[in-house]
């Protein structure tokens, strides 16, 4: 980690610097990009570990049900965000909230980790619980590093960070999903956790430079609330736990036991959440308009991640399946196509970024609806090219990897018109009594797009035919097209936000 002795804009005399930041980016920065090696390196395993047979070491799932959990758990991770923030705000302060999700992800990985299927699902469901508290509450003490919220460096270290994301995006599947394939899956998963260990190192290390403001808990419970939550949480588990114990010793449970009802709540508390503060009587009548506007924009981006989510789920299979493993006479595992992403993005984001300043100084910069809009229509059209390799691997043949690849890069074309822009949408767009929560409505967009995707498999749809691909590239190009066709109708709605 490169440090200088150096006065910096927005400091105070001659402090220790990283690259012109405050010392603290380069820890919490170490600390996100060892999670997410530890996040997308076993997530790179997941489907195909699930679907893999028993005799090869996995646990012999058909390729629907292992979507299915895969989508649930993604869906998971970012519903579970919302608590996340609220235990962060309320409860623990950001900088705890992160210890104690980064020990709950590791404990997570190191039980996937033992060759047992009970010790597999309790560890999955750590992980989720984790990285949705984690997710919440890291990117937040960022923003602490820069006391002055004017701060010249603050985007360019919010850059930094985000960089580290996808280094260790790249990375993971690389030696993780190498390990997992060619020497023993559960190995790949111990990686993991020792990947999450040591992001908690770093993480502790450099607690000396975190802001002190990442200690203080916002607006702490007290003492007639904390009791209220502990008696409804209780009561809420007793109601569950009971129900099935009953089940199970019925017979009866099997893993849609588990799988419909989160499938259910990834799709409800959604729409209840974004109802809730739609009819929120305290806003004002522009409020309530750019509400109504960003509905749109939540069920355009909830579209787009139900497709784009599928790289590690519908897309792996199609690379374990249907895809030949040789590039130039050189041999991988299909894990490796989930380091696609993360390079693109880490070699298109700034390109981007340039473009859109360009753009702008032009006067030619397209709107925010007509980036959603051109993001829709290219995630559908990467589906589009699905339909093409599905129709080109009938029967035994198999399809150049190329295949992957061109879709991968497409998908994150898109996710580079709609992602930053979302982001920055979501706060411009916010009601003032919902400043602090509407970053986790936006990733409840994540949580309905996986829900369907996971219902979708529990009622049988098959996900190795042209049909599946085409349904769902037709309908977000359909959605871009309609988006850019009512365009006027929504701007009118955003008050004066562009």
């Amino acid at each position: 980690m490169a440090s200088s002795l150096t006065t910096s804009p927005g400091t105070s005399g001659s402090e220790k610097t990283f690259l012109g930041h405050p010392m603290g980016l380069a820890f919490l920065f170490m600390t996100e990009m060892w999670e997410r090696y530890s996040f997308y390196g076993m997530r790179a395993l997941l489907v195909l570990y699930l679907a893999t047979n028993v005799a090869d070491g996995g646990l012999g799932m058909n390729d629907a049900t292992a979507v299915a959990i895969y989508s649930v758990y993604n869906a998971m991770v970012y519903l579970l965000a919302l608590p996340g923030g609220w235990l962060g705000d309320r409860v623990w302060g950001a900088r705890k909230a992160v210890a104690v999700a980064g020990v709950v992800i590791m404990a997570g990985h190191f039980l996937l980790a033992v060759p047992a299927q009970a010790s597999f699902f309790i560890g999955l469901a750590l992980i989720a619980a984790g990285s949705g508290v984690l997710k919440a509450n890291i990117s937040t003490m960022v923003g602490h590093l820069y006391s002055d919220k004017n701060d010249p460096r603050r985007d360019g270290g919010f850059t930094i960070f985000y960089m580290g994301i996808n280094l260790g995006a790249f990375v993971a599947p690389l030696t993780i999903g190498w390990v997992g394939q060619q020497v023993n899956w559960h190995l790949g998963f111990a990686m993991a956790g020792v990947g999450m260990a040591l992001g908690l190192i770093f993480y502790f290390i450099g607690f000396r430079f975190l802001n002190a403001e990442s200690s203080r808990v916002p607006s702490p419970l007290d003492a007639a609330e904390r009791s209220v939550l502990v008696k409804k949480a209780l009561i809420w588990l007793g109601v569950a736990g009971a129900a099935y114990a009953i089940i199970g010793l019925a017979g009866l449970f099997t893993i849609d036991w588990a799988l419909w009802p989160l499938t259910i709540l990834g799709l409800v508390l959604p729409a209840w959440y974004l109802l809730r503060i739609k009819r929120d009587k305290d806003l004002t009548p522009v409020e309530q308009g750019r509400m109504s506007g960003y509905i749109w924009f939540f069920v355009a981006a909830a579209v787009f991640w139900a497709i784009y989510d599928q790289t590690g789920s519908t897309l792996s299979l199609f690379a374990k399946d249907d895809t030949q493993s040789t590039l130039f006479g050189f041999s991988f595992p299909e894990s490796w196509f989930q380091s696609l992403n993360p390079l693109f993005v880490m070699a298109l984001a700034p390109l981007f970024a340039m473009m859109w300043v360009a753009l702008f100084k032009r006067d030619k910069e397209p709107s925010t609806l007509s980036k959603f809009a051109g993001a829709l229509v290219l995630i559908g059209g990467s589906f589009g090219v699905m339909m093409i390799a599905q129709g080109m691997a009938a029967g035994d043949a198999k399809v150049s990897p190329m295949w992957l690849v061109s879709v991968y890069f497409i998908q994150t074309v898109g996710e580079l018109c709609l992602s930053p822009v979302g982001l920055s949408l979501t706060t411009k767009l916010a009601p003032a009594k919902y400043a602090s929560q509407m970053m986790g409505v936006w990733f409840l967009a994540v949580t309905a797009g996986d829900s369907v995707i996971a219902l979708l498999q529990l009622i049988g749809a098959p996900t190795d035919t042209q049909a599946w691909f085409a349904s769902q590239g037709v309908l977000a190009a359909v959605a871009g097209v309609a988006i850019f066709m009512y365009r006027k109708k929504v701007k009118a709605l955003m008050g004066g936000v562009h």
